[in-house]
């Protein structure tokens, strides 16, 4: 099956799906203008790759910031995901900034979904020194 490989823009995530290498990532932050639109090949490609899926698949979630419409979307992007756990062993990675509360929430929220593993996965977003040149 063909990757699909999105880059990431100002308001648009990373999107890399990679059977080939065991990729399944989306990350940066999620504000499209029209995430409906943005989502549409997304979807599409898992309905596609459901049919024929890993033994084994990994999604990484580390999604900085996202905006209502693009919940819905990922909504829609994990229940996807949970159609495929029926055919896979399918493990979610929800990372979240450990201070980011609304993040951590909606991974939580999306663990009573779904009965995909799901595990939240707390980091440490690493500040600027006051001496770094780039502050």
């Amino acid at each position: 099956m063909q990757s699909l490989i999105i880059k990431a823009t100002e308001d648009t995530p990373e999107i890399i799906f990679d059977p080939e290498n065991e990729i399944f990532s989306i990350s940066n932050v999620s504000l499209p203008e029209n995430a409906i639109e943005f989502y549409a090949p997304v979807l599409s490609w898992l309905k596609k790759y459901r049919d024929n899926p890993l033994p084994e698949t990994v999604f990484n979630f580390n999604i900085e910031y996202l905006n209502t419409a693009s919940s819905k979307q990922v909504f829609e992007l994990i229940f996807l995901i949970d159609k495929i756990n029926e055919v896979s062993d399918v493990t979610v990675f929800w990372h979240y900034d450990s201070i980011d509360e609304d993040m951590q929430a909606l991974g939580i929220r999306f663990t009573h979904l779904v009965k995909v593993k799901f595990e939240l996965v707390p980091y440490e977003k690493e500040l600027l020194d006051e001496d770094d040149e780039d502050y």
